[in-house]
C-alpha cells in the first residue's frame, strides 16, 4: 500500500506529486477519499518508478556495513525464529543469512530457512513480520487466504509491518544494489 498525504484546494483536477521520497495527492475539496484511492493505484506505477528514482540517491553500502549487517542478523533472526517457531507451532531446519537483492526471506519444502541481511535495516516488528511469515511457510507453501490467516494469528500486527517493508523496501535493496554496482 502506497502512503501519500492528500492536499485539498479550489482546484480543478486531481495531480499527484512525488518530491524527496514524498507522495503527495493535489485534490479539488470535492473529491471522495475512496476515488483518490484509484487514481492513486492507477498511477502506481509511475509513482513507484519516481520513489524508486530517489531510492536510487541512498548511499550504497560498504563492504564493511555490509559484514555488519550480516553478523548482526546472525545473532538476532536465529533468535527470533526460535521465539516465534512455537508460536506458529512449526520446526524448521537451517536457518541461513544472505544479501540478497530481491526477497527478503524464503522457506524451502524440507524446512529450511533464508533470510536477507538487509532486514537489519528494519525495524524489529518487522524482521519478526519477516520471521513469522516464513516460518507459517511450514504449514502453507503458498500465499493462500488460509497461509494468511494463519500468519494474523501468530502475528496479528502483521499487514501494518508487512506495509513498512513494501513502503520502504526498495529503499534498503538499491543500497545493496548501489554497492555491487560501484
Amino acid at each position: 500500500m502506497l502512503r501519500y498525504t492528500v492536499k485539498r484546494s479550489s482546484r480543478k483536477t486531481v495531480s499527484i506529486r512525488v518530491k524527496d521520497g514524498e507522495v503527495t495527492v493535489l485534490s479539488p475539496h470535492g473529491v471522495t477519499d475512496e476515488a483518490l484511492r484509484g487514481v492513486v493505484e492507477k498511477h502506481r506505477r509511475w509513482i513507484e518508478k519516481r520513489l524508486s528514482e530517489h531510492t536510487a540517491a541512498e548511499p550504497s553500502l560498504t563492504e564493511a556495513e555490509l559484514r555488519a549487517l550480516y553478523d548482526a542478523a546472525k545473532r538476532v533472526i536465529p533468535a527470533r525464529v526460535a521465539h516465534f517457531a512455537p508460536i506458529v507451532g512449526v520446526s524448521y531446519g537451517r536457518v541461513t543469512i544472505r544479501s540478497q537483492k530481491t526477497r527478503w526471506g524464503s522457506c524451502s519444502s524440507t524446512g529450511n530457512l533464508n533470510f536477507n541481511c538487509l532486514l537489519m535495516l528494519a525495524p524489529p516488528e518487522v524482521i519478526d513480520s519477516v520471521v513469522v511469515h516464513e516460518l507459517c511457510h511450514r504449514k502453507e507453501m503458498n500465499h493462500s487466504a488460509r497461509f494468511y490467516r494463519e500468519v494474523r494469528r501468530a502475528y496479528p500486527e502483521y499487514d501494518r509491518h508487512h506495509a513498512w517493508l513494501k513502503q520502504n523496501g526498495e529503499a534498503l535493496m538499491s543500497r545493496l544494489r548501489a554497492m555491487e554496482k560501484a
